[in-house]
């Protein structure tokens, strides 16, 4: 086509924004090769650095975040806003933008109000259990609501996950288990926790492994722990295997049987969508999102819930010991896991953009097929 379908993704200012809009990106460019994809971001945060090397096209734009307080930030809140929206229009001026979607964070809320006002068709996925202002607002324009779970805040959305990339939402753990255990340096056959608290580590959970790690190795459960850079580890044992940082977490999942980690909105798509058995830690503070997140997991059955006060050594030998050496329950809890993921939802979301384009006067019949 002399002018193809063109998309723009507005997912910058965090990992846990560009993944997914960088997930639907590829799911889009499955179903029509001939589209054009473009992603806002800004100089802050991962975008310069995650975005181009996927190999699509980032427009920077001034970030809009959004202050919590009153005080000179909120002030020059309006100029910020103008100012982002002028550049923004003219990005989607420039790449005759058909669709704009937005995942949240900093890009989102201008990119909304840009594309409202050019009466461009808006697309809104909220990853969180409860939905941003920049989605508030993104919502009241859009032709369709995504969520990640129900009750986001959001009316009328539709509960699809999140788009993962294809690496992890067609991970094949048994098929990857030699590979992955020979990579980290584990056991072929015994028992493997996991243990990551996001690129930063977590204090709390390394202090409390530290302390489960005597017991656990003691009753043959292997420990590989991603404890973060700037986090030293404090015990050494046979069977316990630091690093600072998990480069390819897709070998990571296919190496452990159980996960013990934060419940930020990715890592429990990630992790359930494996098909891993989880003992989820939502971070002690700000409006109880994270223990939202896991939620419908852990009703499913396929993990727990442990308060961050309550989580100490004794408590996490216990729940690894009790599940890692017990084959069936295991085979269960993954099983559970993996029915609350959502392994397809980049196509889903993918062919809402589509149909949403469609509605708006261009073509949506995929000159591709689906993956």
């Amino acid at each position: 086509m002399d002018n193809p379908l063109s998309v723009v993704v507005a997912g910058g200012g965090s990992a846990g924004h560009v993944e997914p809009a960088l997930a639907t990106a590829d799911a889009v460019r499955r179903l029509r090769p001939d589209a054009r994809i473009t992603a806002l971001g800004t100089e802050k945060g991962l975008d310069t650095r995650l975005i181009p090397a996927r190999g699509y096209p980032l427009e920077l734009i001034p970030p809009v975040p959004l202050p919590r307080k009153p005080g000179a930030d909120l002030a020059r809140l309006p100029y910020r806003v103008v100012r982002s929206v002028h550049r923004t229009r003219k990005v989607l001026r420039e790449v005759r933008a058909d669709v704009v979607v937005g995942f949240g964070g900093y890009v989102a809320l201008p990119a909304y109000l840009a594309a409202a006002s050019m009466r461009l068709p808006i697309v809104v996925h909220e990853a969180n259990a409860r939905a941003g202002i920049a989605n508030k607002v993104g919502a009241r324009f859009a032709r369709e609501v995504v969520a990640a779970v129900p009750g986001s805040g959001l009316a009328g959305a539709r509960v699809i996950g999140i788009p993962l990339r294809r690496a992890i939402a067609d991970l094949d753990r048994a098929g990857l288990r030699a590979q992955a255990r020979e990579h980290f340096g584990l056991d072929p056959q015994a028992p493997v926790l996991l243990v990551f608290g996001g690129s930063q580590g977590a204090r709390s959970l390394n202090e409390a492994v530290a302390a489960a790690v005597p017991a656990l190795t003691a009753a043959g459960v292997w420990v590989l722990h991603a404890h973060g850079p700037k986090h030293e580890p404090t015990v050494e044992a046979p069977g316990y295997v630091p690093v600072p940082y998990l480069e390819r977490m897709d070998l990571a999942y296919a190496a452990a049987d159980v996960a013990l980690c934060r419940a930020g909105a990715m890592t429990v798509a990630e992790v359930s969508t494996v098909g891993l058995p989880a003992i989820y830690v939502p971070l002690p503070h700000g409006n109880g999102e994270q223990a939202l997140n896991a939620r419908p997991v852990v009703d499913a059955g396929g993990g727990v819930l442990v308060p961050d006060a309550e989580l100490t050594g004794e408590r996490v030998a216990s729940l690894v010991t009790d599940l890692a050496t017990h084959p069936d329950r295991l085979a269960e809890t993954a099983a559970a896991a993996r029915r609350s993921g959502h392994a397809g939802a980049d196509e889903t979301l993918a062919q809402t953009v589509l149909e949403v384009a469609a509605g708006a006067g261009r073509p949506a019949a995929a000159s591709g097929r689906r993956a």
